[in-house]
């Protein structure tokens, strides 16, 4: 669908030579540019959606265990609070910056608007090297950041959770600080803990049970059935390995699998509980994989499939490549694995692209539910978690695809009309405090 800017793209001034680099807030920003053209929203909701409601930068000092100070960086950022308190990742990674936290805390709102679950977006994030840093050093860094935040989170205001190099114990020590500090046990504060400390069943394989659910929902939609289909995944971490697992158990020919190893392709089919097996029992890495040939990231991305699950970093699908992409079904299992100047040329060639604020939302579906449970005291089976999930998943994928036929556009496009429609509207419900 031919696209012409509007005088909303000047509120953010087009970002420099993108047409070979993006970086995550330029995507971000270019979806909803478009989202709003077509919901015409006139210029000041457009400047209260796109920015952020509060972004906060905190020193973390620590002292590290050969006695020294050391000071880190920390971010949060709380895009949108309109649907309810904000909810988002924690990550620990040397190269998080501000710009990055601030797209992610979008993609938070869109993607909590998508599948209906009353939560804003919200991403945070502390600038280093976990690898080079002791367990004690990540535990005081982890409850010195959480202590420096203590006014931003709640389980009423914004609700943490594992990203990138954090886990259920990082959650444990977040939740433990606003705990001792709140006198009292808070365990909503935040969501992805121990199951033991109040997480939920079901948490660890919610975001690729997600995707395989909404894959079959496509699949469906273009008269395929799921055992005479072939499958590609990109990535062999949690999402990955669930989501060909899942496949797998549908029947589906998973012929190719990748890790930070290389790829492995066999197009007889690869045996998924056999290649999770020597994964685990390799140090959780493929490397050394016999019962596949070994293929580039690039050879894999290319090949003739019927879906391909990029569930492994950002930008692996951009303009330099996203002509030679053979699948029907793109479903992105990771966050930002297709750059926007990709996505017409993938229209153009007629492949479905499940956006990932979709795809991928399985995560913050399950989320949700850890974080009724903990409020009700009460919690469910992993049979019921799975079954709710499935059936948000589902209901979302229906009505996406509905305002795709509505408007003619993609379903990442109806993907950010939807949710950017549905935050739009509740704010003019509310108003504007004054």
């Amino acid at each position: 669908m031919a696209h012409q800017p509007s005088i909303l793209t000047s509120f953010y001034k087009e970002p420099g030579p993108k047409l070979d680099q993006e970086s995550p807030f330029d995507s971000m920003m270019e979806r909803f540019r478009f989202a709003a053209d077509i919901l015409q929203l006139d210029e000041g909701m457009f400047q209260y959606l796109a920015s952020p409601v509060k972004q906060v930068i905190v020193s973390v000092p620590i002292v590290m265990d050969d006695g020294k100070i050391k000071v880190f960086e920390g971010f949060r950022v709380i895009h949108d609070n309109v649907l309810g308190p904000s909810k988002g990742g924690v990550r620990f990674a040397p190269d998080v910056h501000l710009d990055e936290v601030k797209a992610l805390a979008a993609w938070m709102t869109w993607k909590c608007a998508v599948v209906n679950v009353p939560f804003g977006g919200a991403k945070g994030g502390i600038r280093c090297n976990p690898k080079e840093l002791s367990k004690g050093e990540l535990e005081r860094l982890t409850r010195r950041y959480t202590a420096n935040l203590l006014e931003v989170f709640g389980p009423d205001r914004d609700i943490p959770a594992p990203d990138m190099n954090t886990d259920e114990q990082v959650m444990a020590w977040i939740m433990d600080t606003y705990s001792m500090n709140s006198l009292r046990t808070e365990t909503a504060v935040v969501t992805g803990k121990p199951i033991i400390l109040g997480g939920s069943q079901g948490r660890k394989e919610a975001t690729g049970r997600g995707v395989v659910t909404v894959t079959l929902a496509a699949l469906s939609k273009m008269g395929l059935m799921p055992n005479k289909t072939t499958v590609v995944v990109q990535g062999f971490g949690n999402v990955g390995s669930v989501s060909a697992q899942l496949m797998y158990e549908q029947g589906a020919k998973v012929i190719a699998i990748s890790d930070i190893s290389g790829g492995y392709y066999n197009a007889n089919g690869i045996d998924i509980p056999e290649a999770i097996k020597f994964m685990n029992d390799n140090n959780r890495s493929l490397e050394g994989y016999s019962n596949a040939d070994p293929i580039s990231n690039e050879d894999l991305l290319q090949l003739s499939c019927d879906v391909l699950i990029p569930a492994a970093k950002e930008d692996q699908i951009n303009r330099h490549n996203a002509h030679k992409i053979d699948a029907k079904i793109v479903s992105e299992g990771a966050n930002g694995p297709v750059t926007a100047n990709a996505d017409s040329i993938l229209e153009d060639n007629g492949v479905m692209v499940i956006p990932d604020i979709l795809a991928n939302a399985g995560g913050v579906t399950v989320s949700y539910f850890e974080w009724v449970q903990d409020r009700q005291g009460y919690f469910w089976t992993e049979e019921r978690v799975n079954r709710r999930l499935n059936r948000m998943m589902r209901s979302a994928f229906d009505n996406l695809y509905g305002v795709a036929e509505k408007h003619n556009i993609t379903l990442r496009q109806a993907a950010y009309v939807y949710a950017i429609d549905r935050v739009a509207e509740t704010l003019k419900l509310r108003g504007i405090y004054a």
